[in-house]
């Protein structure tokens, strides 16, 4: 075969340091926008970026010229940087040192988008 061919979409999921709740609602939008640039620099576009207080959850495409680790590595360090140089928040932020990714099919895809989406939504539904 000539060509090679891949379309892997990966759920990645990591956390602030220590499960701090650092993520809040004043600078959530823009530490998404941060990790949605990165990984749109590294080539992987990306379908959605959301998450809770204490963690986030991307939903891209991997760039088959790169290892998920070295995506991952780099999206943590650079959003890190960008959150702290920024001083979005008073204390040093951090992300813990591993994550979760999982491959999902195009079968699924809706699927992991919606629970993704709704991240937020299910705490602001708790908080009465």
């Amino acid at each position: 075969m000539p060509n090679s061919y891949n379309k892997i979409w990966i759920h990645a999921i990591w956390a602030t340091k220590f499960r701090n709740e650092l993520i809040d609602f004043s600078i959530e939008k823009q530490v998404y926008s941060y990790i949605r640039e990165e990984l749109i620099e590294l080539g992987c576009p990306v379908r959605i970026v959301n998450g809770m207080p204490d963690h986030v959850h991307a939903l891209f495409l991997l760039n088959p010229q790169k290892a998920i680790t070295d995506v991952i590595k780099q999206v943590k360090g650079s959003s890190s940087h960008s959150i702290n140089g920024e001083n979005l928040i008073l204390e040093k932020f951090a992300w813990q040192t591993g994550f979760a990714a999982f491959s999902v099919s195009e079968s699924q895809l809706e699927t992991v988008y919606n629970y993704i989406k709704n991240q937020t939504r299910w705490v602001k539904l708790l908080n009465f």
